[in-house]
């Protein structure tokens, strides 16, 4: 969905968590900035030992603003600076330019760099922390599988009963809470689509179990003691690898009668791949499906419901594609290319809500750019927000507006890093994209909504929102599913 790297990971391993781990198992270092000072480093603090910046760095804060850490510091010393966060002295850019200059040498002048605590979580095979070769041939399989599923109409069949039936669930409801609803959504949608397990499986009730708590370890101290949130978290990706590998078990046995082909059968012809490598790359599809995608959806709903022009404009859109379908029929792919208005809501919720505030990059060697030398060794924090929120690139930038992907796409494409670039730039986009279409379809023409006056999504730097998303909700004047 929007799958695998950058997306979702960045949100989950830049939190107060990860800043916890790098105190207790780094030492403050300011290498280079001293030892070389004929380096052309930007301005900037350090900030105090051990902690550097971090601290006021990690403030939670609206996601559609920088917070103002980065509001003072791109104030004070420009949109390029140096502090030290994480345990590492750091180049901070809000910069657009020098964002996709990172984005695109990833390999060549650098390389993802990730709390080395989260690899006990991830595995040693995961998309995120693998390079060269090993990223190259796992993410390849991705992209070809997402390629084939996009516009798979038993795919597409599937979202739409599982929208429809949660559209049928909220029948006199007057209140849900739309964000935890969305999440179960799409781990439906994906252990379905992957394993070919349907929601009401026993195996699905345990996937899902596992998974809110393989979740709740992201965003935990990573202290592996007994007990902890972040050893439960370890615990749950053992058992979900266990579970994956005896799906994997009963499919080289045969002993699985099924009409259609899944991830898994796909992964299982690639005799390249070891166990540990499907298994890890099945996790990390589910996991970025899962929790980015529904995060998306929900930073959606909220900005429609504070945003009635646009929410007209989306659900006439959708009106004029159901009427050309029959009673009951399903969209297709060429109703979703249709879908003009849609992607623009999708695109500016992106862009506005921020998903990804920033990732975690380390220059492999002396980086020069313009003027700036960014030293080997240190790590880089393109910040996406940065750019997104940049007045000088978009006007009244903290405004959500579709209509400006509208004007001039091309040009607002240039301008915005929603869904990463360079070799992990996010293979599931399209993907994700297909998926909230169709769910916004059958959401727009079957409810009205509105938000609680205190509701907000914050950033910490992964997005949450203060009452879980919280809606009011009525039935459309003309509902139709």
């Amino acid at each position: 969905m929007v799958v695998i790297a950058p997306i979702l990971f960045a949100l989950l391993l830049g939190g107060l968590p990860i800043l916890l781990a790098c105190i207790l198992v780094q030492k403050f270092s300011a290498t280079h900035d001293h030892q070389n000072p004929a380096k052309t480093l930007p301005p900037g603090s350090m900030g105090w030992p051990w902690f550097g910046e971090t601290l006021d760095f990690l403030k939670p804060h609206y996601t559609y603003s920088v917070g103002s850490f980065l509001q003072q510091h791109c104030s004070r010393y420009g949109k390029v600076f140096k502090s030290h966060l994480f345990g590492s002295p750091t180049i901070v850019s809000c910069d657009l330019e020098l964002n996709m200059f990172i984005l695109q040498n990833e390999e060549k002048l650098f390389q993802a760099s990730y709390p080395k605590a989260i690899h006990g979580i991830l595995g040693k095979h995961s998309l995120l922390t693998v390079s060269g070769e090993l990223h190259r041939k796992l993410r390849s399989i991705a992209v070809s599988f997402i390629a084939n599923s996009k516009s798979a109409p038993d795919f597409l069949h599937w979202v739409q009963k599982l929208s429809i039936s949660m559209m049928d669930s909220w029948n006199g409801c007057k209140q849900v809470s739309f964000y935890k609803q969305a999440k179960a959504f799409t781990l439906s949608l994906m252990v379905k689509h992957l394993l070919s397990v349907k929601p009401e499986e026993p195996v699905a009730s345990r996937i899902l179990q596992d998974f809110e708590t393989y979740m709740t370890g992201f965003v935990s101290l990573p202290v592996n003691i007994p007990g902890t949130a972040y050893a439960k978290a370890v615990k749950a990706r053992a058992r979900l690898s266990s579970t994956v590998k005896e799906i994997m078990e009963e499919r080289r046995k045969g002993n699985v009668n099924r009409n259609t082909e899944d991830f898994l059968d796909v992964i299982l012809s690639k005799q390249s791949l070891n166990d540990e490598e499907i298994v890890s790359i099945v996790l990390d599809i589910m996991l970025g499906g899962y929790e980015t995608t529904a995060t998306l959806m929900s930073l959606i709903v909220y900005f429609l419901a504070h945003a009635p022009i646009a929410f007209r404009k989306l659900k006439e859109e959708h009106q004029s594609i159901r009427q050309n379908k029959k009673d009951g029929e399903f969209l297709n792919w060429e109703d979703y290319k249709k879908m003009d208005f849609s992607h623009y809501v999708i695109y500016e919720a992106m862009r506005c809500g921020n998903v990804v505030k920033f990732v975690h990059r380390k220059a492999l060697v002396d980086v020069k750019f313009k003027e700036l030398v960014i030293p080997s060794g240190w790590k880089v924090l393109p910040i996406f927000s940065g750019a997104h929120l940049d007045q000088a690139l978009h006007e009244n930038p903290t405004e959500f507006d579709p209509w400006r992907w509208a004007e001039d796409y091309k040009e607002m494409s240039k301008k915005v890093t929603v869904f990463g670039g360079g070799v992990r730039l996010c293979p599931g986009a399209e993907l994700a994209k297909v998926v909230i279409a169709f769910f916004l379809h059958h959401l727009v023409l079957s409810y009205r909504w509105k938000t609680k006056p205190d509701e907000s999504p914050l950033a910490y730097p992964f997005v949450q929102f203060r009452r879980g998303l919280q809606l009011e909700i009525e039935p459309a004047e003309a509902a139709a599913a």
